[in-house]
C-alpha cells in the first residue's frame, strides 16, 4: 500500500468529518504537525474535539483552528500561551477537559495499548478527581482515569521512510510517539523522507504499522514560543 501522499489535503482526504476527535502531536510549538493543521483549517470541518498537550499560540499551530472556531472541545494539560483560547473558554464558547501532564500522556499511551482505564495518585483530593471513581490500593487512594483513543492522529517526525517508520527529535518525542498509536488512522508529516533501507531499525520510535499516510515537509518552520535575549557582551 502506497503511504506517501503529494500534500496534506490529499493525505487527509476521506478522514475528516464534523464532530470528530483528533490527536495533535507536539510540545509547545516543538514537533507540531503544522502543515496538517493547515489542511484541517482549509477543509472547514467543525465541532472538533482535539487532544493535545497545548493549544498552540495565537495564529500558530492549533491556535489557527481556534481562531476559525473549528474546535469545540480541548483535552489538554497546558493552554496558557493562547489568548484566543482564554477568551473563548471564559466566554463559555469552548469546552475544556484539563489533565495533569503526566496523566494526559498516560491516558494516550493507555488508549494506544488497548487499556480502557487505569488508577493514579495524581489529582486525588483535588478538582481533577471530581466525578471520577476513587479506590484504595494498599492503603493509598487512587483516582481512575480513562484511556484516550481518537478518530485521527496527526504527528510530526524528523525522519521517516516510505513505509511509515518514524524517528522524532528531542522534545518532539514527548507526545507524538504515543499519539501515533492511539487513533483509527495516523497521518505523519516528515521532514526527511527516505527509503526503508536508509533507516536504522534500532532508531525507530514509531513502527510503520501504526502510520497509514505520510507527507514530506522538507522546509518545516521552527517556531520559538518565547524568545529571551540579552545584550551581547562588549
Amino acid at each position: 500500500m502506497k503511504k506517501v501522499y503529494p500534500d496534506a489535503t490529499a493525505a487527509l482526504a476521506g478522514l475528516l468529518k464534523d464532530d470528530m476527535t483528533i490527536m495533535a502531536g507536539g510540545f509547545g510549538l516543538c514537533g507540531i504537525p503544522e502543515t496538517l493543521i493547515g489542511a484541517i483549517e482549509l477543509s472547514g470541518v467543525k465541532g472538533l474535539t482535539v487532544i493535545s498537550n497545548n493549544a498552540g499560540v495565537d495564529g500558530v499551530g492549533l491556535g489557527v483552528l481556534l481562531e476559525t472556531r473549528q474546535i469545540r472541545k480541548m483535552i489538554s494539560s497546558y493552554v496558557g500561551e493562547n489568548k484566543t483560547f482564554a477568551q473563548q473558554y471564559l466566554a463559555g464558547e469552548l469546552e475544556l477537559e484539563f489533565n495533569p501532564q503526566g496523566t494526559l500522556a498516560e491516558r494516550i499511551r493507555a488508549g494506544g495499548a488497548g487499556i480502557p482505564a487505569f488508577f493514579t495518585k495524581t489529582g486525588v483530593g483535588t478538582l481533577i478527581a471530581e466525578g471520577k471513581e476513587v479506590r484504595e490500593f494498599d492503603g493509598e487512594t487512587y483516582v481512575m482515569e480513562r484511556g484516550l483513543f481518537a478518530d485521527l492522529a496527526i504527528v510530526h517526525a524528523w525522519k521517516g521512510d516510505t513505509e511509515g517508520n518514524l524517528i522524532y527529535r528531542k522534545t518532539a518525542r514527548n507526545f507524538n510517539p504515543m499519539m501515533a498509536t492511539a487513533a483509527e488512522a495516523t497521518v505523519a508529516e516528515v521532514e526527511h523522507l527516505v527509503e526503508p533501507k536508509d533507516m536504522d531499525p534500532d532508531q525507530v520510535h514509531t513502527p510503520g504499522i501504526f502510520v497509514q499516510r505520510i507527507i514530506h515537509v522538507p522546509n518545516a518552520k521552527k517556531h520559538i514560543e518565547q524568545r529571551t535575549t540579552r545584550p551581547r557582551a562588549a
